[in-house]
């Protein structure tokens, strides 16, 4: 349990259990943007003359991370950045399919357009929600996170697989931010369209960097509008009007894009088996004691899958209880968000329930 750990300073002085919210930043990618900053502060253009170079190893470790072909991987700074440049190149009129109380930065670039909008509730059947909406409106897209930031509410991916062969004709386009990370993820299996995530939460990648993931089906589907210069460069990116030097117009910081893909080698170093064992482990058993304390909401106590965030019943008052203990989570909706990555421990939850008990 110590090497799950090793490598993450901030464990030694909180009971960091607020992933969901921001990951931690990992020596290794500490160490990497010290010297990369220092190389540049040295030698200037010398380094980025070697751009190219280095986004090419980005892209393919990101595609062979995640399984997806490198020149179907774009590398954007963040999942709003992607999403919106999707929307746009999507050819109008659309009638769209959401999930009803989404992440914002899903549901409002929709809604901010001229798009027809369904929605799907969110409650103990989620995903026959989902299916008699799509089944109804018939929408040429449906955006949906994959884990629900606010409650923890997961889609699996093997209902995502074959709710897609169903629906063969909608567009699916995924947020992974709050999933990628959590277990080992076959994308090109998944008949998914995009998935696109930001990498500073469960990847521990820092802040600035993300990518979008494309099934080899959907050019042609997606028209972006965005071009520039970096469009056209890289080893993915040579010829003109190629698809994904679309969605990378402009100049790209080999310093954040670099900690992406250090964070993921230390993922696969540290091993996604042993990460979604340990992940399993804490979700459960928080699930349980949770559950025991009557402290989560109907629909999550009843379904049988979910992800290892929970909101929990609570206020201010013992938020900052909770912070005044080094306990560190986050207030979102009505309640108080717990969320448990590879490096939490058993023993943390517990600290966690008794000063839950012990409250005033």
């Amino acid at each position: 349990m110590n090497n799950l750990r090793k490598g993450f300073p901030v464990l030694k002085n909180y009971t960091y259990l607020n992933t969901a919210a921001s990951g931690l930043l990992p020596e290794k990618v500490f160490e990497f943007r010290q010297d990369h900053d220092l190389d540049f502060l040295v030698s200037a253009s010398i380094l980025k003359e070697k751009q190219g170079e280095v986004l090419t190893e980005v892209r393919e470790t990101v595609g062979k991370f995640f399984r997806c072909a490198p020149e179907r991987v774009a590398l954007v700074p963040n999942f709003s950045y992607g999403f919106n440049t999707l929307l746009e190149g999507l050819e109008k009129p659309v009638k769209a399919l959401l999930i009803k109380n989404d992440y914002p930065s899903i549901n409002w670039p929709v809604e901010s357009r001229d798009f027809n909008c369904f929605y799907a509730e969110i409650d103990a059947h989620l995903e026959e929600n989902i299916r008699a909406a799509l089944k109804k409106h018939q929408p040429d897209i449906f955006a949906f996170s994959i884990v629900q930031y606010i409650n923890g509410v997961k889609l699996s991916v093997n209902f995502l697989k074959d709710l897609k062969k169903e629906f063969p004709a909608t567009l699916f386009v995924a947020d992974g931010t709050q999933f990628l990370g959590t277990e080992s993820f076959n994308f090109d299996s998944t008949g998914i369209d995009v998935v696109i995530s930001s990498s500073y939460k469960w990847l521990n990648g820092g802040y600035g960097n993300g990518f979008i993931l494309f099934n080899k089906n959907v050019e042609g589907k997606i028209s972006p509008k965005h071009l520039g210069f970096g469009s056209l460069q890289g080893k993915y990116k040579a010829h003109e009007g190629n698809f994904i030097g679309k969605f990378e117009p402009g100049h790209q910081d080999t310093l954040n894009y670099g900690s992406l893909s250090v964070a993921l080698k230390l993922l696969e170093k540290t091993g996604m088996d042993k990460i979604e064992a340990q992940i399993q482990k804490l979700k459960d058993f928080s699930k349980e004691k949770f559950s025991e304390m009557g402290l989560l909401e109907d629909l999550v106590v009843e379904r049988k899958e979910h992800s290892s965030i929970y909101n929990i019943k609570g206020d201010e008052k013992l938020f900052q209880f909770l912070r005044n203990k080094n306990i560190i989570t986050s207030q979102r909706g009505d309640g108080i968000r717990v969320s448990l990555h590879y490096f939490n421990t058993i023993e943390e939850v517990e600290k966690l329930l008794a000063a839950l008990e012990g409250r005033p």
